[in-house]
């Protein structure tokens, strides 16, 4: 079993770094394979709604990272996602980079496991842990919780350090996803994935 961990941040090594740090090493701990991905300090488009993923299978932009995000992705049984916060809003590259690294990618997503990490000094936290798990909650991924929302804070790595709390909800968080890891693979090897029916599209273009 493995997880992909991206970090949001334009810091590599800042307090999202450190609040994942956290989490790899208990994953580690566990038995859990894990990678992790820094979307870097260069842009990232949003997408153009080009429609070239529904007949590639993938971005029609290469350069910026979110094609090899989507085959990780697809090998891995968990998705965690970290972001500092900007305007009480997840930093604006990684929406982009999440936004098209979800639309582009066909396969399918069922009972992957996905968990939001933010970082903030002091506010915004709430807000964009609920925007990042949306991604989660439309593609059939269950949510993994900790004893606390899945956030640190601090204005330097130095300052979350001292976030023992914050530190021990990313050990939690780990830790339930290593069980929950383990209970999903038990029950599809048993009984398989959830029953899929054929996706309604609700629309009302003309009232009827």
């Amino acid at each position: 079993m493995k997880v992909l961990l991206i970090n949001g941040s334009p810091n590599q090594n800042g307090c999202t770094a450190r609040a994942l740090e956290e989490i790899e090493s208990t994953l580690a701990r566990e038995g859990i394979g894990f990678d992790r991905l820094w979307i870097g300090k260069k842009g990232v488009r949003g997408c153009i709604s080009c429609g070239y993923c529904g007949k590639a299978g993938k971005c029609v932009f290469s350069d910026d990272g979110v094609n090899e995000a989507a085959r990780l992705f697809e090998q891995a049984d968990a998705l965690i996602v970290g972001s500092p916060v900007y305007y009480g809003s997840a930093n604006g590259s990684l929406v982009s980079f999440l936004d098209r690294l979800f639309y582009s990618s066909s396969f399918d997503k069922t009972m992957k496991l996905g968990a939001a990490v933010v970082s903030c000094r002091r506010g915004g936290n709430t807000a964009t842990f609920d925007q990042l798990n949306k991604y989660f909650t439309i593609s059939n991924m269950p949510v993994v919780s900790s004893q606390y929302w899945n956030m640190v804070h601090g204005f330097t790595r130095e300052d979350v350090e001292k976030d023992l709390e914050g530190l021990q909800t990313m050990r939690v968080l780990a830790r339930n996803m290593a069980f929950l890891l383990r209970a999903i693979e038990a029950e599809k090897q048993a009984h398989g994935l959830p029953e899929k029916e054929a996706h309604v599209f609700t629309s009302f273009p003309d009232g009827k």
